[in-house]
């Protein structure tokens, strides 16, 4: 059985996932997802979470080899999962996320982007350990296109992101890249600019890219299609 692992971006949990893993289980897949630590009902504290905590804590939760999905900002720590476990990792599959390059952190990538559309909806912690999303924005930076009911769900449920995660540089080798790895673009997206995940992907086979036109909330705005072309991914 085909065994896909789901997991979530900045100041999310493993609840944005709500609509997509019935939509996989449905189609005979087995699919779970997890909260990284820190966010969901994790208890870590954050100011003691790591890019490395963040890979151990997706390796610890696989017990056979999946498919394991990353959303945003989680591109780092699935790629830091594949670096330390090849074996246990069928593919990775990024969904409108970042793919990391040896060296840098996520921070640097996004200052390397054509431009930052997400940076006036963060705002920091007093004690610069973490940032959140300003509830005013995240609708339009988010989930524009998602259904009201959605929005209102998720926004009651989005936290505070650790920042030394995305502000560690990654350390890759050829045992990521020896993982097979599949893009999806999400063509409306407002947080991380559609050009620039066409850069990422640039050198990618055209066959490992796919496309939704929706938000940057493809798990919320348009979750069977997404999990159509997850299970191509499988396929």
């Amino acid at each position: 059985m085909t065994a896909f692992l789901l997991i979530h971006g900045s100041c999310h949990g493993a609840w944005c996932w709500r609509d997509v893993l019935p939509a996989l289980r449905n189609a005979g897949a087995e699919a779970r997802a997890i909260d990284l630590p820190s966010h969901g009902d994790d208890p870590t504290p954050l100011a003691d979470v790591t890019l490395d905590l963040y890979a151990d804590a997706i390796l610890d939760a696989i017990d056979e080899p999946v498919i394991l999905v990353g959303h945003s900002m989680a591109g780092f720590p699935i790629s830091a999962a594949a670096e330390k476990a090849p074996e246990k990792i069928r593919s990775l599959v990024y969904v409108c996320a970042y793919v990391p390059v040896a060296g840098l952190s996520l921070v640097d990538m996004r200052r390397a982007g054509p431009r930052q559309p997400l940076l006036d909806a963060i705002v920091k912690s007093e004690d610069g350990v973490s940032f959140s999303f300003d509830p005013e924005k995240v609708r339009d930076k988010l989930f524009h296109d998602c259904p009201h009911e959605a929005v209102a769900y998720a926004k009651a449920r989005l936290g505070p992101q650790p920042i030394l995660p995305q502000a560690t540089p990654i350390a890759l080798s050829e045992r990521y890249r020896s993982v097979p790895k599949r893009y999806i673009r999400c063509l409306q997206d407002r947080t991380i600019p559609p050009d620039y995940q066409a850069t990422m992907t640039a050198d990618w086979p055209a066959d490992r890219i796919d496309a939704l036109n929706c938000s940057h909330s493809p798990f919320l705005a348009q979750p069977e299609a997404l999990a159509a072309l997850l299970l191509r991914a499988a396929g």
